[in-house]
């Protein structure tokens, strides 16, 4: 890939998910990014508030952290890489790989794109 991808400002919405994860397309990302660091803020669905940070690799490529409190009023914690794909459209859609680092310590697979 000859550019970067910058992941600033855009939204994503989940399209799929795993069973055990709590993101749906009610899920409403708002991602941000200050050089190779990325930052979002998500709600929407299952989720009350989330917050999610990593780093971005020259192929747009994330590996996050993120930490949110469900409607059970939880808090959850997990891992997940990003790896991205654009669209025909131009927009990017992420498959991501990812695992709870709390509660039950499942994997799972999910698939965002930009809104």
């Amino acid at each position: 890939m000859n550019e970067t991808i910058n992941y600033n400002n855009k939204k994503f919405r989940p399209v799929s998910n795993t069973d055990n994860g709590e993101t749906s397309n009610e899920t409403l990302f708002l991602y941000k990014q200050v050089g190779n660091i990325l930052t979002s803020e998500y709600s929407g669905g299952k989720i009350k508030y989330g917050h999610l940070i990593g780093l971005v690799d020259m192929d747009g490529n994330i590996d996050m952290r993120y930490h949110q409190v469900n409607e059970k009023g939880e808090l959850m914690t997990g891992i997940c890489i990003s790896k991205p794909e654009i669209l025909n459209n131009g927009k990017i859609r992420l498959h991501e790989s990812w695992e709870w680092t709390s509660g039950d310590k499942s994997k799972g697979q999910s698939i965002i794109e930009e809104q």
